[in-house]
């Protein structure tokens, strides 16, 4: 089908989602409308008047498709189709047109990396080796003592191979033992995923979050990945527990070819005006992939890598580097930020921040050259949730707890208003997450009618970007840093802006900008001008000037 939105979009800007803000459902968590105590598509409809009050430019919806729920829709049994869990396609219908009418885009995540072993095509494909779909995963003769094939780990814990007594063979799984990979170097596979995409285009989509975006191709010969050696290890993309960790995998994923499926999807999205955000899970060659995808104008047109979602705080010195890696790594292409998402513990208590330093990175993010994403509830300042043991759902968590206690603890619902027994996600007696008292402390109501709040900062930050063009779409003259002080200068056409924070709990002083500027960006706490030839910030402050 092709819905009025869907030829409405056609005649906007190509390139609307250089410089977007993207607002992240996690739609489990967002909003009930059904009383069953998990969020759902009509949740989201009633609650998309708030999203648009934000000033973001598109909503990205984490899965929402037939599934089991091994891994909370990210295993896959339909690619068209809603979970009943969540509404039905009139529902996701409703969504996009109610979000067009807001002047929000819509992105939904596509997960084409692996699906579901509940899958139609899985489930043909394991049933002998010569069946239309026999190669459509990762299929391999054990080795001659029985063991995997290769030394290939999964993200979740373990070897990468499950044994199929039906085909007596090893299938791959990066992820759950119940999401095996796609074989995407059968032509077949890739033809059937750009149908998917062709399906969700059709219905108005606006563009698509890629999960594991350079997790698709494997290596045909299966070779070993190489140990990697310890001083090379972090947890950015597996927590320090998980044996993932000790390969560098060279083999499993990350492979070059994978760059002539994507071109093969960006002509499909082309027509429609679609755009998408590749997932780049790498710890050691984030950026350098990310650089690869977006590079030129036959790729992806952003990926985000995950320098802003590990676990150490970034300082001035920090993002000096990170974006200078950028610019060295890709300087055709187009990151797209973001300090939490549904994956990684929310960065209040990840990096332990204050307020005044949570508006300060916000502002920071609204200022850098590419787009940004936030993550629900990241706007209200909300804290990882404490979720207990007996109440987890997160696979991932319960492999390994205690010293890594999982995803849920950033998956609990969304916090709309205190005196409600669930903050107002549900009037269900029970929610598939409990919902955090802390949270509902927090809430949209409260803060609604809190103008000191940081929900009001979010907005105005937003707001100061999408007034600058500079910021949304401009250049930069190179990221530098003085002591604890980030700065650099955003360009584009006759708009130019001079940024500069100071990340610490100290005041900073540092040199101003030569020639004459002229102070904006006050109501974000932007200090004033001083004749003295020196910019004096105070703990947690921006600067913003533009030449006069």
């Amino acid at each position: 089908m092709e819905n009025v939105a869907g030829l409405a979009r056609l005649e906007k800007d190509k390139d609307w989602w250089r410089g977007a803000v993207i607002y992240q459902i996690y739609p489990r968590s967002y909003q009930d409308s059904n009383a069953d105590g998990i969020g759902d598509l009509g949740g989201i409809v009633g609650r998309l008047p708030y999203i648009a009050s934000l000033g973001v430019d598109a909503i990205w919806i984490s899965p929402f498709f037939t599934s089991p729920m091994k891994d909370f829709g990210y295993d896959v049994s339909d690619y068209c189709d809603v979970d009943p869990m969540f509404g039905t396609l009139a529902d996701f219908d409703a969504v996009v047109a109610t979000a067009h009418e807001l002047g929000l885009k819509v992105m939904i995540d596509l997960v084409l990396s692996h699906t579901s072993d509940q899958h139609p095509w899985f489930q043909q494909s394991k049933a002998d080796k010569t069946n239309d779909k026999a190669n459509w995963y990762v299929w391999a003769d054990p080795k001659p003592d029985g063991t995997p094939p290769n030394n290939w780990l999964s993200i979740f814990g373990g070897s990468g191979w499950q044994w199929d007594g039906e085909r007596e063979q090893y299938y791959y799984h990066c992820f759950l033992t119940s999401q095996p990979d796609l074989n995407f170097w059968e032509p077949a596979v890739q033809d059937a995923l750009l149908d998917v995409a062709r399906f969700w285009l059709d219905r108005g989509v606006d563009g698509f979050r890629l999960d594991t975006i350079n997790f698709y191709m494997h290596d045909q010969q299966l070779r070993d990945n190489p140990a990697l050696p310890a001083d090379k290890r972090n947890s950015t993309i597996a927590p320090s527990v998980n044996p993932y960790n000790h390969q560098e995998h060279l083999y499993s994923k990350n492979q070059p070819e994978n760059l002539d499926f994507l071109r093969k999807l960006r002509a499909v999205m082309d027509p429609y005006n679609a755009a998408a955000v590749g997932e780049v899970g790498d710890a050691q060659r984030g950026l350098e992939i990310m650089g690869e995808y977006t590079a030129g104008n036959d790729l992806m047109q952003m990926c985000y890598a995950f320098e802003f979602l590990s676990g150490t705080r970034p300082d001035a010195a920090l993002v000096a580097d990170v974006m200078g890696r950028v610019d060295d790594a890709a300087p055709d292409g187009w990151a797209c930020w973001a300090y939490s998402n549904h994956d990684v513990v929310r960065h209040v208590t990840r990096w332990d921040l204050s307020k005044s330093a949570l508006e300060l990175f916000v502002t920071l993010m609204m200022s850098l050259r590419g787009s940004a994403c936030i993550y629900q509830g990241e706007e209200l300042g909300l804290p990882e949730a404490d979720v207990a043991y007996e109440d987890l759902q997160d696979p991932y968590g319960i492999q390994f707890w205690p010293k890594f206690k999982g995803r849920d603890g950033c998956r609990t619902p969304m916090a709309w208003e205190k005196s409600n027994a669930h903050a107002g996600f549900s009037t269900a007696d029970t929610t598939w997450l409990p919902v955090s008292t802390d949270h509902a402390n927090l809430s949209v109501a409260v803060q609604e009618d809190d103008p000191d709040a940081l929900l009001h900062h979010y907005r105005r930050a937003i707001a100061f970007r999408k007034a600058h063009p500079a910021l949304a779409k401009g250049t930069h003259d190179g990221v530098k840093h003085d002591g604890d002080v980030v700065y650099f200068t955003r360009a584009i056409g006759d708009d130019t802006i001079f940024c500069a924070f100071n990340l610490s709990d100290t005041a900073s002083t540092i040199p101003a900008p030569n020639g004459s500027w002229r102070v904006i960006g006050e109501d974000l706490g932007a200090t004033p001008q001083t004749d003295d030839g020196k910019l004096h910030l105070e703990p947690w402050q921006p600067h913003f000037a533009v030449p006069v």
